[in-house]
């Protein structure tokens, strides 16, 4: 990958570092030779990155000829939000107090030369801002107020720099440079980046550690390159052609923050936002699902003034969920009107509306992996040991049960059937169906966004082939997307 280094004045920035060029704004605006390179990234110094400055340009523009501007455009915006500061406040929080605590003012500022500063104990906190807010010169603002809280950031320029850091960053900038913070080198040549966001502290993540290598290596055996991030690496995914979600999913959570920016960003994005939205709330299945008459097992959607109903229409047992939980959080099943009505109360107090539905004991569920409209594999998982469910939450610890995975042909048409309709009610993603069949009858529990794909389940027939099948739809979009884009326009 070409790297160019774009300043204001090119005196500015007297280090020659090998493998990038440095360039001034008005050389990379306005001479044509720069307009059609590819592979290239960019690393945009200028003085400013004001609206409608050179700064500003340089990112604008660098987008606009596909090149990987750092910062992107949106990173720039985002240093100007007051709520994306706050939320990267709490986000770094534990970081920002251990890294603080022994300041003892009630401001402080914070110099971050290429993820790094001057004092070694602030690296830390250094890298992540870096991260969260890609450039590659940055100032950080913290105010103390019961704690310690991001108030402000923003870039500085070369020539902001003084004089006495200068010899560090220089270092900084040749560690920077030389690969330590940069991508390996090695995957330089091939076509498409690709970001895979996980994270390692995730206690039932949707695919386990050998999965997500498997993953890597199934893109790069396709020519993409593929890297892991984690949430603080919001601000990189201008960086990225696609991003790819391997983390469990919430509308509250980092994850909906990244499928959003990618969109808005271009990229292509497995799980997208509005998958996410359908996905992570059960009312909006149950509505989809009497939309496009799949069965499900008898539900009723209960708020505050129908309590009553669920006695008369549903009976015992009967299983209460919450319209967002997962893993088997947030349902349970009750078997008579006392436990109802005190497991109800609480559930109510989170949500107004809740899922009550008729209990189906099954040996197993049916999941069917689904992607791109078409059925990827399919398990059957089996109800954790002395429980009702595939997943059993006990004194903070989680447990499932046994999972065999089944030939596609060997799945009976009625379960295929209803998985793909499912599934094709919510888009053209990855998704995981849950069902129940019961004799000729076959019943939609949910259908998950991020289903879980792991080595030694999921993969247990295909092997690395299901890694691969799914790389192959990034990489037919990710084509799509290039052969559209050298579409000639028709002019009016």
């Amino acid at each position: 990958m070409q790297v160019l280094i774009i300043v204001d004045d090119q005196k500015e920035w007297p280090l020659k570092i090998s493998g990038a060029q440095v360039v001034s704004a008005r050389d990379y605006l306005t001479d044509p030779s720069y307009q059609n390179l590819h592979n290239t990234k960019i690393f945009n110094l200028c003085t400013s990155y004001k609206y409608q400055t050179s700064g500003y340009y340089v990112s604008l523009l660098a987008t606009a000829r596909g090149h990987k501007p750092v910062p992107s455009v949106t990173t720039i915006q985002d240093m100007k939000s007051h709520a994306i500061i706050r939320l990267a406040s709490d986000d770094l929080n534990e970081i920002i107090q251990h890294s603080l605590m022994s300041v003892r003012a009630s401001e402080f500022t914070l110099s971050i030369y290429f993820g790094r500063n001057l004092a070694k104990k602030y690296d830390r906190l250094s890298n992540h801002l870096c991260r969260l807010f890609h450039a590659p010169l940055l100032r950080a603002h913290f105010a103390l107020n019961s704690k310690w809280n991001l108030v402000r950031i923003g870039p500085i320029s070369a020539s902001e720099i003084p004089a006495n850091h200068m010899p560090y960053v220089v270092e900084f900038a040749k560690d920077f440079f030389a690969g330590r913070h940069a991508r390996p080198s090695r995957r330089s040549e091939r076509c498409y980046d690709l970001a895979i966001l996980y994270s390692p502290q995730d206690p039932t993540p949707p695919s386990n550690e050998k999965a997500i290598q498997k993953f890597i290596k199934a893109a790069e055996s396709i020519g993409i390159n593929a890297d892991l991030i984690e949430k603080t690496d919001y601000s990189r995914l201008a960086e990225y052609d696609a991003l790819f979600i391997r983390e469990t999913t919430s509308m509250m959570h980092h994850t909906y923050r990244f499928a959003r920016r990618a969109v808005a960003e271009g990229l292509v994005v497995i799980d997208d936002p509005e998958s996410i939205v359908k996905c992570t709330n059960k009312v909006y299945q149950q509505e989809l699902a009497a939309r496009h008459k799949i069965r499900t097992p008898k539900t009723l959607i209960i708020h505050c003034g129908n309590v009553d109903l669920v006695e008369k229409v549903i009976g015992f047992p009967c299983v209460l969920k919450l319209p967002d939980g997962s893993f088997s959080r947030g349902v349970i099943k009750v078997d008579d009107r006392p436990s109802l009505m005190r497991e109800l109360g609480t559930f109510l107090e989170k949500s107004e509306l809740v899922i009550v539905q008729e209990f189906i004991p099954t040996e197993f569920d049916w999941r069917i992996g689904v992607i791109d409209h078409k059925p990827l594999y399919a398990c059957k998982y089996y109800m954790a040991r002395r429980h009702w469910q595939i997943y059993k939450q006990e004194a903070g610890q989680v447990s499932d049960g046994e999972a065999e995975c089944i030939h596609l042909d060997q799945v009976p048409k009625a379960v295929l059937n209803a998985a793909l309709k499912a599934a094709n009610g919510i888009g053209d993603g990855l998704y995981g169906v849950d069902l129940k069949q019961v004799g000729s009858k076959v019943y939609m529990i949910e259908v998950n966004d991020n289903p879980n794909i792991d080595a030694k389940i999921e993969d247990e027939l295909l092997k690395d082939q299901l890694y691969k099948k799914i790389m192959e739809v990034f990489l037919k979009r990710l084509e799509q997307k290039t052969a559209r884009a050298k579409q000639p326009r028709s002019g009016s």
